[in-house]
């Protein structure tokens, strides 16, 4: 590992020491002043160089070895523990690259790999070597011999979309979740502040709402800002963050669902957000914002032979499903091709999921009793990244043929699909 790493491990007791501390603030307190000056000194004289040598040791039995087979990493210096990554499992090899360590000129390796529930990580290699490893796990992913794996360097890509600063801003400002925050973040504190007179239930109120508002706002400015989508042999690779920079992968024929998100201030300019559910890997954003059919063009690479502006949706019933879901029915649509199970919902925030048909893991007909009493019900397809997709108030008769006809499409799909492989072809 680069030789900043035990930096990184010696905040580890300080953030145990102080976490200590705000467990029980008033015994902390008390502990404190019982302490003399110079105690207190000698206390902090010892504490550093004794952090420090706990993240030296910590690095210094930290260790990583790439086999045929695996990628092993060994870490801890109290608990020992061997993480062994197949490579034929390996889904994704992210690099991130924090703010500091922009500045230290290293980066963290992050690699998903499928049945694993969070990401085992390299913190910190050299940017140089982090970029050079990473190329080599993908070749080894793909199958190239260890001897071809080192040689064959990083895939090339080609930019298929970056999102303008301008656009990433103005489509926050018209996200409705954020003028809602907004709204309530100014009306809430002053009402508890006219019927309480009390300036600190007042600000217990305001500083989550704050917290919210940030999130929604500046954090997702900071983590969005400059995103680029580019295509390579190995998938779509995704670089974003304004001061924390990521560089992010799609792997190949692992999306097992796309959401296409349409706020209602969005819909006039015609922009989109593309999500992804991606089995056993955290990328879940593909595209932030973007004009629909340059979010399309994207798409088609997620889901080759779909063609998402030739689905056609059939709504909801009025006659029963009005009785059921006041209002809100009318938002609710179904669209089935050879290809894929799509359901669309709301009115104010439109959403529409996609699933092929050959990740589709399970198909239900569900029915409470005021849906039977109307002559309705509702059908689910569950896919491979524990998500569910649902096609609500459909008429029962049609709902029962669905269920059928969906488990035999689903079959159909899994036998008929292609093999998930790395690097199936150049880009472009």
């Amino acid at each position: 590992m680069h030789p900043v790493t035990p930096l990184r491990r010696a905040w580890a007791p300080v953030a145990l020491v102080a976490g200590l501390g705000l467990q029980d603030p008033e015994r902390a307190r008390t502990w404190g002043e019982g302490l003399s000056s110079a105690t207190g000194a000698l206390i902090v004289a010892a504490a550093v160089p004794l952090a420090g040598l706990y993240g030296f040791l910590s690095w210094w039995f930290t260790h990583y070895a790439v086999t045929d087979t695996e990628l092993r990493i060994r870490t801890g210096l109290f608990f020992r523990r061997t993480a062994h990554l197949r490579l034929d499992r390996l889904q994704a090899v992210d690099v991130t690259r924090p703010l500091l360590a922009r500045i230290a000129g290293v980066a963290k390796l992050k690699l998903d790999v499928v049945g694993t529930e969070a990401k085992d990580e390299l913190a910190y290699l050299g940017e140089r070597d982090a970029r050079a490893l990473r190329a080599e796990l993908l070749a080894r992913a793909a199958g190239f011999a260890p001897e071809q794996a080192r040689e064959v360097g990083e895939a090339p890509m080609r930019e298929l979309l970056r999102v303008a600063p301008r656009q990433l801003v103005l489509s926050l400002l018209l996200s409705l979740s954020v003028l809602g925050a907004l709204a309530a973040g100014l009306a809430a504190p002053v009402l508890i502040w006219t019927f309480s007179s009390s300036a600190f239930a007042a600000a217990a109120v305001l500083l989550p709402v704050l917290g919210g508002i940030w999130a929604a706002t500046g954090g997702r400015f900071l983590g969005e800002y400059d995103w680029t989508v580019a295509e390579s042999p190995d998938g779509l690779r995704i670089d974003h963050g304004l001061l924390d920079r990521a560089h992010e992968t799609v792997p190949p024929g692992r999306v097992q669902a796309v959401r296409l998100v349409e706020p209602l201030l969005w819909r006039r300019r015609g922009w989109v957000r593309v999500e992804l559910a991606v089995a056993g890997s955290s990328n879940d954003v593909l595209v932030p914002v973007a004009a629909r059919e340059a979010a399309e063009a994207v798409l088609a690479r997620v889901l080759p032979g779909v063609d998402l502006p030739a689905l056609v949706f059939e709504p909801a019933p009025r006659r029963g499903s009005r009785w059921v879901v006041p209002v809100w029915w009318k938002g609710y649509g179904l669209a089935v091709t050879p290809a894929v199970f799509a359901a669309r919902r709301g009115r104010l925030c439109r959403r529409t999921e996609i699933v092929p048909h050959a990740k589709v893991q399970s198909v239900r007909l569900t029915q409470g009793p005021w849906e039977r009493v109307r002559g309705v019900a509702d059908v689910s397809v569950d896919h491979g990244a524990n998500g569910t997709v649902t096609a609500r108030l459909r008429p029962a008769p049609a709902a029962a043929e669905l269920l059928t006809a969906q488990a035999a499409r689903s079959h159909t799909g899994r036998r008929t699909a292609a093999p998930d492989r790395w690097m199936t072809g150049p880009a472009g």
